[in-house]
């Protein structure tokens, strides 16, 4: 597989991880959260979700199914997600497993409670807690599912504050076009600086880019990395 051929490549340079994905692989993962969400769980447009996830693959993933279900979601980084969002109780929550357990208390109580392990794989976390379900187990069935039929209209909120899906699409292109970022380039992105899912995963698609995340990065890498992944644009 070519970097070209990779619309998200993950590292972890604590655990040395590198996960590569295809658009359509991840398109696959996305089809089936969106499946998940609404053929199981009911979920669709005026839903709400928060995703109290750190940058990585597998929320890519989460979010742009529940964008493509129609939901409306909250993002929180995991150095955040204690901060819960204003207003009612939210429908669906993902959390990260090795926050979880200082969150019980305190994230939104969703009718829909997902842990997520972020295994290099997808693979099951070992325990979920009390009250939550296991997003890779309760996903795989519906791996290889259709995308939903559902095509949410620009005026629809994208986010529980209100934003629109138009408004966040313009406001990425708009950054990308700020950078000169386009078609075929390949973004280095920081994942400890740019906590914020227009940055990290809407800027670099919406201009046809693939994105290079990094975790834990480490500078000593960097230059070989850059080269390495023929990196064109970087979010440092």
């Amino acid at each position: 597989m070519t970097g070209h051929d990779q619309l998200i490549t993950y590292y972890d340079d604590a655990t040395g991880e590198r996960t590569a994905l295809t658009a359509a692989e991840l398109g696959t993962w996305a089809a089936a959260t969106a499946a998940l969400l609404t053929g199981e769980c009911g979920h669709g447009p005026r839903s709400t979700a928060a995703v109290l996830l750190p940058p990585h693959w597998q929320t890519a993933a989460v979010l742009l199914g529940a964008w493509s279900a129609g939901i409306a979601v909250s993002y929180r980084d995991w150095a955040t997600a204690g901060l819960s969002p204003a207003g009612a109780p939210l429908d669906v929550t993902f959390v990260h497993r090795r926050r979880v357990d200082s969150w019980l208390d305190e994230v939104p109580i969703g009718t829909d409670q997902f842990v997520l392990s972020l295994t290099p794989s997808g693979s099951p976390s070992p325990e979920a807690p009390r009250g939550y379900r296991d997003y890779a187990t309760a996903v795989h069935p519906h791996l290889g599912a259709a995308p939903p039929s559902i095509t949410p209209p620009a005026d629809a909120p994208a986010t529980t504050d209100g934003t629109t899906y138009g408004a966040y699409a313009a406001v990425a292109a708009e950054m990308a076009a700020q950078r000169g970022i386009t078609a075929g380039d390949r973004v280095l992105i920081n994942a400890a600086t740019q906590e914020q899912p227009l940055t990290w995963l809407l800027t670099p698609m919406v201009a046809g880019a693939s994105i290079v995340l990094c975790a834990n990065l480490d500078p000593a890498k960097l230059s070989a990395r850059v080269k390495s992944e023929r990196i064109t644009h970087s979010f440092l």
